[in-house]
């Protein structure tokens, strides 16, 4: 399990890094893998299949409606500003524009800013 776990993270580890999304480290949260901003975690594994990504109410609630099939919380995460993703059913791209949203979910805003003035160019 803990090996199905970290072959996981490495893809969200090599998509985060690809995004380019500054100041980001590995770390853990709740034991188990996670990518962090500024030492705030942004995304963690909760396991083999299932990521937690940090995101708006608002947010969460439309991706939950518009695909159930990527996008899901558990009664631990209701009202919470994070939602749970099914790995084995996103494709890269998809993965990729979560990770950057979360990423600025937590990341002081000047780091932000920086990184949508640097990506904009």
């Amino acid at each position: 399990m803990v090996q199905e776990v970290e072959t996981s993270f490495e893809r969200v580890r090599r998509l985060a890094e690809a995004a380019g999304l500054p100041e980001t480290a590995v770390g853990t949260s709740y034991g188990t893998p996670a990518l962090l901003v500024k030492g705030k975690s942004f995304v963690r594994m909760k396991d083999a299949d299932t990521l937690v990504v940090m995101c708006a109410l608002e947010e969460k609630d439309m991706l939950m409606e518009l695909d159930p099939s990527l996008f899901f919380e558990t009664d631990h995460y209701k009202g919470w500003p994070a939602m749970l993703v099914r790995l084995s059913n996103i494709d890269d791209q998809a993965l990729t524009q979560r990770l950057i949203a979360a990423w600025r979910e937590k990341a002081p805003r000047r780091l932000a800013a920086r990184f949508d003035a640097s990506a904009s160019r």
